[in-house]
């Protein structure tokens, strides 16, 4: 990975681990799926007016609005407010690299290195480190809609993969403005419209500051920068890179929000990083040395 796309990849990791925060702090504002509604909105409007129509085929953008902006984000939103913290959900729905992964490996016929598949393990390791330190103090039910989200956004990230959008910037908001009308219909049945206009009705700063990061900075950059990275790169080598994320988030968590984070969680998160480590390792090519290419011109002259 060229390093001006390895600094874009770690900004999209620290831009979504705090998001987590953010996301919990607009839940104390917003019901969840309301919330998510207005995320994704916000992105998409006004913007969809003055950019013009995606340059890859509807079906793409609407699977991916689907996928990513009403299943993924409806499904963590709906479990943080059912109770599971910042922290442990930004290290859950990293679960979407194995899903990421094996959709890769069977629909696109990649083939991950050994390196990464190693690199891969050690991290999940982390993860799974973790879960057991923190994850049963979270509803069980809330827990399986993260793996779920994840799920779903490994789906996405594989749609994206094979859609190569070439302005990714108007792609992401494209895919914003397909996952608005369903949240907010979804919202309207599950939620009810008097919670949502009671939501409305009392939005105040920190209401608007966390709508503004989540639309700006976590949705437009953070997956813009994202779909870039998957057109250039295999999904096996930007998917890890994810993996990163619930570092920040616990660590953002743990500073913003007062979430504990003991020795255990210390040494996942070094398994974590050394993961990344392995994943990004480059491809090894034979060098040609100075006699190699005397020899091949001696041979070329015969």
């Amino acid at each position: 990975m060229k390093p001006r796309d390895l600094l874009l990849a770690l900004a999209v990791v620290v831009a979504w681990g705090v998001n987590f925060v953010v996301i919990e702090v607009g839940l104390e504002n917003f019901p969840p799926l309301l919330f998510s509604a207005l995320r994704f909105f916000f992105a998409a409007v006004p913007a969809i007016f003055i950019l013009g129509r995606p340059r890859v085929a509807w079906r793409y953008v609407i699977a991916v609005g689907l996928a990513l902006g009403v299943a993924k984000f409806g499904l963590l939103f709906i479990a943080m407010d059912r109770g599971v913290p910042a922290g442990l959900s930004s290290l859950v729905l990293q679960s979407q690299v194995i899903f990421t992964v094996l959709f890769a490996i069977v629909v696109l016929r990649e083939r991950p290195r050994s390196t990464q598949v190693i690199g891969i393990l050690v991290a999940c390791a982390g993860m799974v480190l973790i879960m057991l330190d923190r994850g049963l103090s979270a509803p069980l039910g809330a827990l399986s809609l993260v793996i779920v989200a994840g799920a779903c956004w490994g789906v996405s990230n594989t749609v994206t993969r094979h859609a190569k959008p070439q302005d990714t910037l108007r792609f992401m908001i494209w895919v914003s403005a397909v996952a608005v009308v369903p949240l907010l219909l979804l919202s309207l049945l599950t939620e009810g419209p008097r919670a949502d206009l009671d939501a409305l009705r009392g939005i105040d700063l920190t209401g608007v500051g966390a709508l503004a990061y989540l639309a700006f900075v976590a949705t437009l950059f953070g997956f813009g920068v994202w779909g870039y990275l998957l057109r250039q790169y295999d999904a096996s080598i930007v998917a890890p890179f994810s993996l990163l994320v619930p570092v920040v988030g616990m660590g953002t968590a743990w500073l913003l929000r007062g979430e504990a984070i003991g020795v255990q969680q210390a040494v996942a998160a070094v398994l974590i990083i050394g993961g990344m480590a392995c994943t990004v390792i480059p491809r090894r090519t034979p060098r040609t040395t100075e006699s190699d290419e005397r020899i091949t011109t001696q041979l070329a002259s015969r």
